[in-house]
């Protein structure tokens, strides 16, 4: 049974939705936690810790380089991921299964997608960058907000929007919110993922 660190609280109801938290590199476990609460009042959330260190900085995976990714430790640990998200799901039995995850942690929240595309009902991904080819799958009724920055230097705005074709294009519901900036989070996109997780 794969196993992480983790921080979680329950919802207000049995069913209530469930929302899992990805953090980006260099967080932790709190880094949305708080947020969370605000975004989707009720929701049981759990936070998974990432268990690579990259001089200190903790991720989900290791990678060789900014944006070159280490294939064979992302399949490895997404396969782990995939399985503790469906023993917490199991255990909890939620009416909706959220994700939320930024820069490092959308990218282990999409990959876990790509694999296991009736896991999530929702997620958004903010600022992702997936350097390869997905492979095709079923997202019908399946809901995907990328948000991202246009001039971001590490989630080059092509990318992104090619991620939101990708979910498009293999039935999911998908849109991209930008801002003008870059990597870091802004106001606006933690507005939209508000209204889109609400919805």
């Amino acid at each position: 049974m794969a196993s992480y660190q983790f921080r979680s609280a329950e919802g207000a109801a049995a069913d209530s939705p469930l929302i899992f938290l990805f953090h980006g590199t260099g967080g932790d476990e709190n880094q949305f936690f708080d947020f969370a609460a605000e975004l989707v009042p009720g929701a049981a959330r759990v936070a998974p810790r990432g268990d690579v260190s990259e001089h200190g900085a903790l991720r989900y995976f290791r990678r060789t380089g900014e944006g070159v990714y280490d294939m064979a430790d992302l399949a490895q640990r997404t396969a782990a991921m995939t399985e503790f998200l469906r023993a917490e799901v199991a255990k909890r039995r939620p009416a909706k299964v959220l994700g939320l995850g930024y820069s490092n942690g959308a990218n282990i929240l999409a990959s876990v997608q790509f694999g296991a595309p009736d896991l999530f009902d929702a997620t958004v991904l903010m600022h992702p960058l997936i350097p390869f080819a997905p492979p095709a799958a079923d997202f019908a009724g399946r809901k995907v907000l990328v948000t991202a920055g246009q001039y971001d230097p590490i989630a080059p705005a092509g990318s992104s929007q090619a991620l939101a074709d990708y979910f498009t294009a293999n039935g999911a519901s998908a849109e991209v919110v930008w801002h003008n900036g870059g990597h870091e989070i802004r106001r606006e996109e933690l507005m939209a993922a508000q209204t889109f997780l609400r919805t």
